[in-house]
């Protein structure tokens, strides 16, 4: 099987010859290690790509290391010149300005030559798409005020958003080659979500699922990116039709009761602890754990193996090398 078809099979809940796996790095973690990963996993062919301007060089490191999925960043949007009045206490009665960045043409031939060089699922990541996204206009705790005592503005804000996400996805999701993408915010805290089930399910689920099923109608897979303890969504989520959740937490989520209730439903990417085990654990203990994340999440399918948020400078190389290695031969 072709890492692409692994990935769509682990979709599917299927069983696969191999789990597939998608490793990445921070910010901090990959001035610590980018280099040096690249030199001990890319091999000769793909350096040669990268030489020759075919591939970029995160790309080839992530796919010696044997990343099953290439994460790929797209034209997007962001606030433009908020005035500091925004950040203040008080909803403010405007919504701010935007602005548009990248290349339609450059981020198309970017999947084209990972699509002709590899064989890997391409993903595009859109970060802080949704409720990070008001989070960065208003600040987190603005906004949450918002939600809980100035709703008509905070749905106003989020409506806005959605229109913006959803005019930028109609730009991208046909072009050939992408397998999914990913929408990212953070709803929940280590102990439970931000605002109530009900907040959530009333004032964000509505724009979420608008983005779903667009993303859905282009035949493209629809990734979601959670930090925290979730729990109370998740059958939301699964029906709204989400196919891969990412970072799932061992250290505020029974990863195990997750498969339990939810493994036939939804795909699992993480679960690999990023808060003890790598950063404090021994090489051996890093690949025990990961054979035994990826013995019970991998039950019939619906696994990518995976750390449970990206691996920061505080992991030892030995550590990561572990985690790598270990998933290679899952």
């Amino acid at each position: 099987m072709t890492r692409y078809e692994r990935v769509k099979a682990a979709i599917a809940h299927q069983t696969t010859d191999k789990i597939p796996s998608c490793i990445h790095l921070a910010g901090d973690g990959k001035t610590a290690y980018a280099d040096r990963l690249y030199e001990k996993y890319t091999d000769d062919r793909l350096k040669s790509l990268v030489n020759e301007g075919k591939l970029l060089r995160e790309h080839a490191m992530y796919y010696g290391m044997g990343n099953h999925v290439l994460a790929v960043n797209c034209p997007w949007w962001s606030w433009y010149d908020v005035p500091a009045s925004y950040s203040a206490e008080e909803a403010p009665d405007f919504l701010p300005k935007t602005m548009g960045y990248g290349s339609y043409e450059g981020f198309a031939q970017m999947v084209r030559n990972i699509k002709e060089y590899t064989d890997a699922y391409v993903l595009v990541t859109i970060w802080g798409s949704h409720f990070e996204k008001a989070n960065f206009a208003r600040g987190i705790e603005n906004f949450l005020a918002d939600i809980a005592g100035e709703p008509e503005f905070a749905q106003r804000l989020l409506d806005f958003i959605i229109h913006k996400n959803l005019v930028m996805l109609e730009n991208i999701i046909h072009i050939p080659g992408i397998d999914g993408i990913l929408l990212g915010s953070d709803w929940g805290s280590q102990k439970d979500l931000l605002m109530s089930p009900t907040a959530w399910k009333t004032m964000i689920a509505p724009g979420e699922q608008k983005e779903y099923d667009l993303i859905h109608s282009a035949g493209v897979d629809v990734w979601v990116h959670s930090c925290g303890d979730i729990r109370r969504i998740l059958p939301d989520l699964t029906t709204m039709g989400v196919d891969v959740l990412n970072p799932v937490q061992p250290e505020c989520m029974d990863i195990c009761e997750l498969k339990d209730k939810y493994g036939d439903k939804i795909t699992f990417w993480g679960g690999i602890s990023t808060q003890k085990t790598l950063p404090y654990g021994t090489p051996d203990a890093v690949a025990a754990e990961t054979r035994a994340v990826a013995a019970y999440l991998g039950k019939n399918g619906g696994f990518i193996t995976a750390p449970a948020q990206e691996i920061q400078a505080d992991v030892p190389f030995e550590n990561l090398c572990a985690l790598i290695d270990t998933a290679n031969a899952l």
